[in-house]
């Protein structure tokens, strides 16, 4: 799968071990920054990787700011984008099985290295069910 992935300064230090685990499970990762840590604003990277995601399709995202929070409200004002605050496996499973999640937020200060490897790989693993959550999905997308 091609994913793109952003962050902000807050989770910039993680950044390249998500990318790691992320193309250890057999992705392409595709870095939207930013190349430092220094100060810059979440809804900048989000948009970015939004409209990225939005132009490639079959790619989906992953956004990672201090607390996940931040990116997710920024990545869900795009039509077409479901972006989910995931804070463990069950939840990143439920997102991409009942709510075709399509761009997985985390906050770095709230989970730790562990726990985001097991969210990555669930992410990765999990597909959409459709059927009953297809219709669910539709009345997202007003």
């Amino acid at each position: 799968m091609k994913l793109y992935i952003a962050t902000d300064h807050a989770a910039f230090c993680i950044k390249e071990d998500v990318k790691k685990i992320l193309t250890d499970l057999g992705n392409e990762v595709i870095d939207l920054g930013p190349e430092n840590d220094s100060r810059v604003d979440y809804p900048d990277f989000a948009h970015k990787l939004c409209t990225q995601v939005l132009a490639d399709e079959g790619s989906q995202g992953v956004l990672i700011c201090g607390t996940g929070i931040g990116m997710s409200l920024a990545a869900n004002k795009h039509h077409g984008i479901r972006a989910a605050l995931c804070h463990d496996a069950y939840t990143a499973q439920m997102a991409r099985e009942h709510n075709d999640a399509n761009v997985l937020c985390f906050g770095q200060r709230v989970v730790g290295l562990g726990v985001i490897e097991s969210i990555c790989e669930s992410w990765c693993h999990y597909n959409f069910e459709g059927g009953r959550h297809a219709d669910r999905v539709e009345k997202i997308e007003l």
